[in-house]
Parts: structure tokens; C-alpha cells; sequence
């Protein structure tokens, strides 16, 4: 729960992870993430650049950068021969 932090939206945030936790065997005070992720096996090369590629257009999609190897936290850069915050080990 959010209780120390200067936060305005504290009481409405505290509503909403204890809204989504009610009725989940996960945790039942407070919870963060909502379930609909749809994981996908990973089956071939073209797939996994597919799913990459939409990941790193995430910041684009939400109007935080322009151009995905932009965004400091992402790994886009790497995969355009640039060096990013964090090392990355490509699939082969």
C-alpha cells in the first residue's frame, strides 16, 4: 500500500490494487498487475522479432519518444548497433 510517499493519488491507487486483488489466490490485500496476459511459445525467428518489435514500440505507442531506440530503458538501441544501459545477449 502506498502510505508514506507524497502520492496524490494515494487513496485512489490503495482503492484499485485492493479492488483487483479481491477474489484472487494470489494476494489478497493489494494487487499490481490485472491477468490478461496472453503468453505465446516463441517458434520461430520472424515471430520473436515480431514480438520484439512491439515491445520496443511500447514508449512510441504511449507518446514518451519518437523513435523506439529513444526510450533509455529499452533495448531497441542495442538492436541498432547502438550501446545501451544494459548488456544484451542476442538470440541466435
Amino acid at each position: 500500500m502506498i502510505q508514506k510517499e507524497k502520492e496524490s493519488r494515494r487513496e485512489w491507487l490503495n482503492y484499485m490494487f485492493s479492488y483487483f486483488a479481491n477474489g484472487t489466490n494470489a494476494n489478497k490485500q493489494i494487487k499490481i498487475w490485472t491477468n490478461n496476459n496472453h503468453p505465446e511459445e516463441i517458434f520461430s525467428q520472424d515471430f520473436l522479432k515480431t514480438k520484439m518489435d512491439y515491445i520496443h514500440n511500447n514508449p512510441v505507442r504511449a507518446g514518451l519518444v519518437f523513435n523506439a531506440s529513444d526510450y533509455i530503458y529499452s533495448s531497441a538501441m542495442d538492436y541498432e548497433g547502438k550501446k545501451g544501459l544494459i548488456d544484451v545477449a542476442y538470440l541466435e
